[in-house]
């Protein structure tokens, strides 16, 4: 396969699917190769193929699931639906990279996660932040020591979005912790290196349809090193985070979650992403061309998970965002079966 492309299967033709596949084509196309696409209508799917080019269109994602001629599957739909789509293809012995957030809980993110194990297939959630350079370059300095000990994580993000339904609604899947939030726990894991916080508090609004809007979240860890973070689906925000240490600090500027400079104590390094040859519908989403490499290298390693967004990242994640939904009282159909 190292002499091949990586051939992709793109799952629902929405726009975050559309980002990725733009994206894809800042590859080498010797290297990533997107040969189908599935949607739920094939008059979605048709449409999306011929804007990017790709040869074969499928009106439902059984179909991509039989296609002998997928490496690895992008699942793009909406996290309410991801158990189901991705037991299909782990069944289906697909290997897949599915969009962040991965499920609706721990209990379902353990599903899939157990069902890519035992069809021994490759599994990874999107969480592209971490493969931007920007977040290769954090990991390369904090592993260097270069900030002392980290003592204090705090990042924010926070946009006004409460016109779009799938936000708002609870059966979308709704609330501004899984779709921006999440930005924030996951570079606090990332820092402290996937370890648990010894204690969690969450505050904040919810919204009347049950689910949560702006919210503040504490987190403690061992050797009294701490986090916090704020998120909104209302509010406009600085979108930043700050990294302290005892010897010096790393500033990630407006739009952490898709990073292009970083500021170490106080001097500026930027790593700009690609232009796009077709408009995106998300800010520097050609950078999802990281996370689709390291798919890429990690298939031509046999290896069935990455270091970088592990199987344990995810059900961490899943862990602490249920205690957060906890703490609020924003509880899905999918916590009470």
């Amino acid at each position: 396969m190292s002499n091949m492309a990586t051939r992709w299967g793109i799952c629902s033709a929405g726009k975050i699917s559309h980002d990725f596949s733009v994206a894809l084509k800042t590859l080498p196309a010797e290297d990533h190769q997107v040969v189908a696409v599935a949607a739920r209508r094939l008059e979605d799917a048709q449409e999306f193929a011929n804007k990017h080019s790709i040869h074969q269109a499928y009106g439902s994602y059984e179909e991509l699931a039989r296609d002998p001629n997928i490496d690895v599957v992008y699942v793009g739909n909406i996290h309410p639906y991801h158990l189901k789509t991705c037991l299909l293809f782990t069944n289906a012995k697909k290997n897949v990279l599915c969009e962040k957030p991965l499920a609706m809980n721990t209990r379902e993110v353990t599903e899939i996660l157990d069902s890519a194990k035992k069809n021994n297939v490759f599994f990874m959630e999107a969480v592209w932040t971490r493969f931007f350079p920007v977040s290769v370059e954090i990991r390369r300095l904090l592993a260097q020591g270069e900030l002392g000990e980290v003592k204090m994580v705090r990042a924010e993000f926070g946009m006004p979005l409460m016109h779009r339904p799938r936000l708002i609604e609870k059966e979308l899947g709704g609330g501004a912790l899984l779709s921006l939030g999440m930005y924030c726990l996951q570079l606090v894991c990332m820092v402290y290196n996937g370890e648990k916080p010894e204690s969690i508090q969450a505050t904040g609004v919810c919204l009347e349809t049950g689910v949560d809007e702006t919210v503040v979240v504490t987190l403690k860890f061992s050797r009294d090193r701490m986090a916090m973070f704020h998120y909104s689906s209302s509010l406009q925000f600085l979108n930043d985070a700050v990294i302290v240490g005892t010897k010096g600090n790393i500033q990630v500027p407006s739009q952490m979650w898709c990073p292009t400079s970083i500021i170490v104590n106080g001097r500026e390094t930027r790593f700009p992403v690609p232009e796009p040859r077709l408009p995106l519908n998300f800010p520097n989403t050609t950078g999802m061309r990281y996370e689709a490499e390291e798919v890429r290298q990690c298939l031509l390693k046999g290896l069935k998970e990455s270091a970088v967004m592990s199987h344990a990242d995810s059900i961490l994640l899943a862990e602490l965002e249920d205690e957060i939904r906890r703490q609020l009282g924003v509880v899905y159909s999918q916590d009470c079966l």
